[in-house]
C-alpha cells in the first residue's frame, strides 16, 4: 500500500488561489485518460483523506453531490454538512492516529491525500507519506496555498506531458 499526494500545481508552486479558488486549473487542456491522468490513479485508490477546505470546494464544485465511493477522512475543527450515504469520517488531531483505521478501510489499495499541501505535509511529517504527484499547469498565481509547505527530499520516479501539463512522480525520501 502506498500512500500518495496527488495534485495539481501552478508552475510557481500553488495549488489553489489565496480564496481557494481552482478555476484557473478547470481551464487548462489535459487528457482525462492520458499520461498521469486522475482516471487511471483512482482506480487504485482505497481511501481518502482530505482538509475542511478541499472538501467543501468538491461539495460546491459537484453541487453537493459526493462523487467518491472509497471511504473519506476530512481532517478538521469545523462542523461540515455532510451528504447523506457518503462514507465519510470527520476526523481532529493526529494524523497518525487515524492512518491505521485508514490502512484497515482501504482494504489493501492505496491512500490519496486529495487537496490541501499542508494536510500532506503532516502525513510527511508523521513519516506516513511515500509518493508526490504533480500535474503541472502552463499558469502561474503569485501566491495562494503552496503546493507543500514542507522541506522534502524527493527521487523523480516517472514524468510525463499530458497535453498542457508536465506530469512528474516522485518517492518521498526518508533519512
Amino acid at each position: 500500500m502506498t500512500v500518495h499526494y496527488y495534485t495539481s500545481s501552478s508552475l510557481d508552486g500553488f495549488i489553489a488561489t489565496d480564496d481557494h479558488s481552482l478555476d484557473w486549473l478547470l481551464t487548462q487542456d489535459i487528457d482525462d485518460e492520458g499520461p498521469m491522468a486522475y482516471a487511471s490513479f483512482e482506480k487504485s485508490i482505497g481511501a481518502l483523506a482530505m482538509g475542511a477546505s478541499t472538501f467543501e470546494w468538491v461539495m460546491r464544485h459537484e453541487r453537493g453531490r459526493w462523487g467518491y465511493t472509497q471511504p473519506t477522512w476530512v481532517f478538521t475543527h469545523r462542523d461540515l454538512d455532510l451528504p447523506p450515504g457518503a462514507d465519510i469520517r470527520v476526523v481532529q488531531g493526529d494524523v497518525a492516529d487515524v492512518h491505521p483505521d485508514m490502512l484497515a478501510a482501504a482494504g489493501g489499495e492505496d491512500l490519496w491525500i486529495v487537496g490541501g499541501g499542508d494536510l500532506a505535509g503532516q502525513f510527511a511529517d508523521a513519516g506516513l507519506l511515500d509518493e508526490v504527484w504533480v500535474q503541472y499547469a502552463p499558469v502561474t498565481l503569485g501566491s495562494g496555498a503552496p503546493l507543500l509547505p514542507r522541506a522534502l527530499d524527493l527521487e523523480l520516479l516517472d514524468v510525463a506531458r499530458n497535453r498542457a501539463f508536465l506530469c512528474g512522480r516522485y518517492r518521498v525520501r526518508r533519512g
